[in-house]
């Protein structure tokens, strides 16, 4: 496998009126094209920001990120935006579906964004509906569907411009046990039979042992390294 993520000598900071707030420091991190993550640690470890910074969704103090080959960290604003939205799908703990719209409206959001046909925005979003299992839920509104309905939707929706990473963050965090192995098994199948290189914030274990390794973070440092077993 090749490296997909590499994170060098990385810092976050934030300033909070006149307190400094350090949360990550000189991190380096390699990810390799077809892991799949689980980032883990107490709250306020830097778990999230660390998350954010490799999708996207902030930028760091100091370091070098660099994702597909390419520096995100020396991106504008503007960048970021077409990047991630090429690059990157997120999952989220709470779904952040469209309450008006269908699940394959849903799932056709992201599209809207590139130059497909509606034709073809419908076509994409349902083989992603097919693909998480929800082809014959596809008419239905959110509240229509159970909150792991939804988050499969959600899924359904991160992968339907097939990027090349998967953001998730406390996916399982608002549903019960047996939606949350439903969602974790559909994640470790999107990774082993689908190749998508997934990091993933949890603070369950259970959830953690579904990925192939556990990254502990501690007061914004790595402080160990966990292989499971396949």
């Amino acid at each position: 496998m090749s490296t997909l993520v590499s994170i060098r000598n990385l810092d976050k900071t934030y300033q909070r009126g006149p307190e400094r707030v350090d949360v990550l420091h000189g991190l380096d991190l390699d990810i390799e094209r077809g892991d799949f993550v689980a980032l883990m640690g107490p709250s306020g470890s830097g778990k999230s920001t660390l998350l954010n910074l490799i999708g996207g969704l902030d930028t760091p103090t100091r370091g070098e990120i660099v994702v597909d080959g390419q520096r995100i960290d020396r991106m504008s604003p503007g960048q970021l935006a077409q990047w991630r939205s090429r690059t990157v799908g997120f999952v989220f703990q709470f779904y952040n579906l469209m309450p008006t719209l269908s699940a394959q409206r849903n799932v056709e959001l992201p599209l809207l964004l590139t130059r497909l046909s509606a034709a073809q925005r419908r076509r994409n979003a349902a083989i992603a509906l097919e693909l998480v299992g929800l082809k014959d839920r596809a008419s239905h509104r959110p509240a229509e569907l159970s909150g792991g309905q939804q988050q499969r939707v959600a899924i359904a929706r991160a992968i339907v411009s097939d990027p090349t990473l998967l953001i998730c963050d406390e996916p399982t965090g608002d549903l019960d046990r047996a939606s949350a192995e439903e969602i974790l098994s559909l994640l470790q199948t999107l990774n082993r039979q689908h190749g998508k290189t997934i990091v993933m914030v949890t603070h369950d274990p259970k959830a953690a042992e579904y990925a192939s390794h556990t990254l502990h973070l501690d007061k914004g440092n790595l402080v160990e390294q966990t292989r499971h077993a396949a």
